[in-house]
């Protein structure tokens, strides 16, 4: 399994345009194969800052969703909302357990 974290920050003034774009990101990516888990979050601290969290099956499924439709849409949509700083990291794991 690949595990996703990080973030993307936006213009506070843009969240709210930004908003469908975000919903039919996730929507999308939550229907492809091979995905876990995919979310978007507003820190409630700094207003913003959108936090991602995303799982997928394996490398394959990744590089599918990278080379999605929907992704070259999120890419644009987010630039054409302002973004100025994205972060994202994947992390390979081997294994879960509950805490």
């Amino acid at each position: 399994m690949i595990v996703i974290a990080g973030f993307y920050r936006f213009p506070v003034d843009q969240l709210d345009a930004v908003k469908p774009a975000m919903a039919r990101m996730i929507e999308l990516s939550r229907a492809e194969p091979g995905c876990g888990h995919y979310a978007f979050a507003h820190d409630v601290v700094e207003p913003g800052l959108i936090r991602v969290s995303e799982s997928w099956q394996d490398e394959a499924a990744l590089k599918a969703h990278a080379a999605s439709a929907h992704m070259a849409e999120w890419r644009a949509a987010s630039a054409a909302h302002g973004i100025h700083d994205r972060t994202i990291t994947a992390y390979d794991v081997t294994g879960s357990r509950p805490l």
